[in-house]
């Protein structure tokens, strides 16, 4: 696949390359790796229509009644509870499937990152809920993600973390996703390394963590030639989080933040953030 903003360079590259080896025009895009490109006059749509039923159908429950949500409410899935899966093997390949799915379907992200973590060994409730995700993602066939023409490009980014959300280890979760003006153009849910005292805690560690990415992309941005246009604003729901970013004067009660918290509060001095 060749882009660029100027159609007279692919031109010329193309014929580059057919003059090294021969090679086949397939003209603009529209089916590449399993996901599909729909263009319009306002922009691009990206989802894995396709993917997603051919998972359904290898599952076999291309009938079954749709679902509203990734996960039911209030399920506490636990590593140890239930019995074990004749067949882990199963399990396995669909979480795999499910992990490339996320590539324009961010709304599964949490589940899948849930569901990963008892790959080793797999019982039927993880089975069960994984069932869950496909039924989920039958009536949100459609979904994907849009990429308007016209768009500013000012990086913004929401952090939030689910504090020691993980029954089996009491480890927190963090969650970032950082745009591009209106366009999604990252995201993660991952646990946190080690367990937070509290959730404060967890939460500033979600700030160090979206700020890392955004550090990351705002230097791919100059390697494009692109002002990232600083201070970038990152979106966080924790006052003390914000506070402790903000105000040195913290510092003594902060020390078990360590690096997490003079690397996010450098970053808003510098006026990055």
């Amino acid at each position: 696949m060749i882009t660029r903003d100027h159609i007279h360079s692919i031109t010329l590259l193309k014929r580059d390359l057919h003059a090294a080896s021969t090679i086949k025009n397939l003209g603009l895009a529209r089916y590449f790796l399993g996901i599909e490109l729909a263009r319009s006059s306002h922009g691009i749509i990206l989802n894995q229509r396709k993917y997603i039923h051919d998972i359904l159908s290898d599952a076999g429950i291309t009938g079954a009644k749709p679902a509203k949500f990734p996960l039911p409410k209030g399920l506490h899935l636990l590593a140890e509870t239930g019995e074990l899966m004749t067949d882990p093997g199963q399990f396995r390949r669909l979480i795999g499937r499910l992990l490339y799915l996320t590539l324009t379907r961010p709304d599964i992200s949490y589940s899948v990152q849930h569901l990963s973590q008892y790959l080793e060994q797999p019982r039927q409730p993880h089975y069960l809920a994984a069932m869950h995700v496909l039924r989920y993602l039958k009536g949100t066939i459609n979904k994907g993600l849009f990429y308007p023409r016209n768009n500013n490009l000012k990086l913004r980014a929401f952090c939030d973390a689910d504090w020691g959300t993980c029954k089996d280890s009491v480890r927190s979760l963090t969650g970032f996703c950082v745009f591009l003006g209106s366009l999604l153009v990252s995201w993660k849910t991952k646990k946190q390394k080690t367990v937070a005292k509290s959730s404060a805690k967890a939460e500033y560690r979600s700030m160090s963590a979206t700020t890392s990415e955004l550090e990351w992309l705002s230097h791919l941005l100059e390697d494009f030639c692109l002002d990232p246009q600083l201070p970038i604003v990152l979106h966080c729901d924790n006052k003390a989080a914000m506070h402790i970013a903000a105000n040195p004067v913290f510092h003594k009660r902060t020390k078990h933040l360590r690096t997490d918290c003079h690397y996010t509060r450098d970053k808003v001095m510098e006026g990055f953030l």
